[in-house]
């Protein structure tokens, strides 16, 4: 059974990582089509004025919290969440368990060449996990229909979608029917990173949750970004305060 927080309104499963991925495994048994979704602030911020998103969140088979202000802005709910799961140590906890098995993924979006590259590094860590199919996410109308019918035709286990939030939550819950894969995850940019084209936080700031600020310091465009942080703090102590 599902214990549910919410967070301004968006539902957070209440899992640390081990359970996150036995959740995940257990999906893969399940009939039917399942999604995995993994906000940070920013895209809570995003729902709050975006109905779709906020739908499809609502909708999603395990909604875990990829950013340290989530499980910060949880200490307001009943319930606490556990821990932060970040979307790319999920999928490096996945690959872990599920190389050697029959499970299979398939890995769409990013840059011409970037999931390419992600799965070659990605079975040479892992040995024996098997990727069925790769495409990158740039397309139009027609290439979408063939990249949904080689999604289909390969029948992953695993879908990894990194098209960016709120795109790739969106286009997931849009086409699982269609596609067929037992689990879908959208994981933003996590290819670059599995592909060496985008180095992680030091650990340090990874342990004190201040991922967010080593990108700010290395990638400056981000700053607009950035923004949402404060705001998303603030409407969660002034919805406290209503209570």
């Amino acid at each position: 059974m599902r214990k549910i927080t919410q967070v301004l309104n968006v539902p957070f499963d209440a899992v640390t990582m081990k359970e996150a991925v036995a959740r995940v495994k257990l999906l893969l048994n399940t009939e039917g089509q399942h999604f995995v979704c993994t906000p940070n602030p920013e895209i809570v911020m995003e729902a709050q004025r975006d109905k779709e998103l906020m739908s499809v969140l609502r909708e999603a088979d395990m909604v875990v919290p990829d950013g340290i202000g989530v499980v910060w802005a949880s200490k307001y709910s009943s319930i606490r969440l556990k821990e932060r799961v970040a979307g790319y140590d999920l999928t490096q906890n996945l690959f872990a368990e599920l190389a050697g098995t029959d499970h299979t993924l398939y890995f769409f979006g990013g840059a011409p060449g970037v999931a390419a590259e992600a799965a070659r590094k990605m079975m040479k860590r892992y040995p024996g996990l098997k990727i069925a199919g790769v495409h990158n996410g740039f397309f139009d109308v027609e290439e979408e229909k063939k990249i949904i019918h080689d999604i289909k035709k390969t029948s992953p286990s695993i879908l990894l979608v990194g098209l960016g939030a709120p795109k790739q939550e969106k286009w997931i819950y849009e086409n699982m029917r269609l596609f067929g894969a037992k689990v879908s995850i959208g994981v933003g940019g996590s290819f670059d990173v599995m592909a060496g084209n985008v180095k992680r936080a030091p650990k340090v700031f990874q342990k004190f949750g201040l991922e967010w600020f080593y990108r700010l310091i290395t990638q400056p465009t981000r700053w607009r970004r950035m923004m949402r942080l404060p705001i998303f703090a603030f409407t969660v102590l002034k919805t406290r305060k209503r209570r």
